[in-house]
């Protein structure tokens, strides 16, 4: 059977009420992100970049998944060892919506894990504030951060993505402004390839793109998983 790679951002978890970072009013306009979001903010802004991940989780904690969280899920469940799932989102909109942890990667982190700086050992922290769960490692006794990649850091799960993308028939790209990752180039390795964002991003060279659909991601899901399903079966 053919291998699927589906790759979701920020779009798919905005229709769940989850604010964006780049959007005009999304969480960078009240934050600098080398003050929050860029690495060595935790050796100069420490409290700031903490209590910034706490209003995350918390803002996260009453949010529900979408329809296209939900399909996604399913046709992952139905074709378990054909579809691969890759977030750029650190929420928890697919795990509400299902997904076991060994069926997707979040290339970015995770907002409800912690980790220590020292040794690396993870914490499940659901929606706490980090101050009030742990102080320091038991492990070790590191001092703990947001399991969260910033920018300037290495991004380990990217080795993953791009084993899979040079393996994989038909890329699946959701929500997404191709500002972090180069979309364009992930859908030139494949021999099919679909795009839905909610509009066009000056990014994005969508003529690479077999298929593309500009709409909501609740509203072209079942467009894609039909598509996907399809591909499957006769591939």
């Amino acid at each position: 059977m053919a291998k699927v790679l589906i790759l979701s951002g920020a779009g798919i978890s905005a229709e769940s009420g989850i604010s964006t970072f780049r959007d005009s009013d999304g969480l960078w306009e009240n934050h600098k992100i080398e003050d929050v979001c860029t690495v060595g903010c935790l050796d100069v802004n420490e409290e700031a970049t903490k209590n910034f991940y706490d209003a995350r989780r918390a803002d996260i904690k009453d949010k529900k998944p979408n329809y296209a969280h939900k399909l996604i899920v399913q046709i992952k469940q139905k074709y378990p060892n054909d579809i691969y799932v890759f977030t750029q989102n650190i929420d928890d909109m697919f795990e509400k919506a299902g997904i076991k942890k060994n069926e997707i990667i979040h290339l970015h982190g995770y907002l409800l894990e912690i980790r220590c700086r020292k040794c690396e050992k993870l914490y499940e922290i659901g929606y706490q504030k980090q101050d009030d769960f742990l102080d320091d490692c038991i492990s070790c006794g590191g001092k703990l951060r947001p399991h969260i990649v910033f920018f300037g850091e290495n991004a380990p799960m990217y080795e993953v993505l791009n084993y899979e993308l040079n393996t994989c028939d038909l890329i699946v790209v959701i929500g997404t402004s191709s500002n972090v990752l180069d979309v364009t180039y992930f859908a030139q390795l494949v021999d099919k390839s679909i795009l839905n964002n909610l509009e066009p991003s000056d990014a994005i060279d969508d003529t690479y793109f077999t298929k593309v659909i500009y709409a909501p991601a609740t509203q072209a899901i079942a467009e894609i998983t039909e598509y996907i399903e399809y591909f499957i079966e006769n591939n």
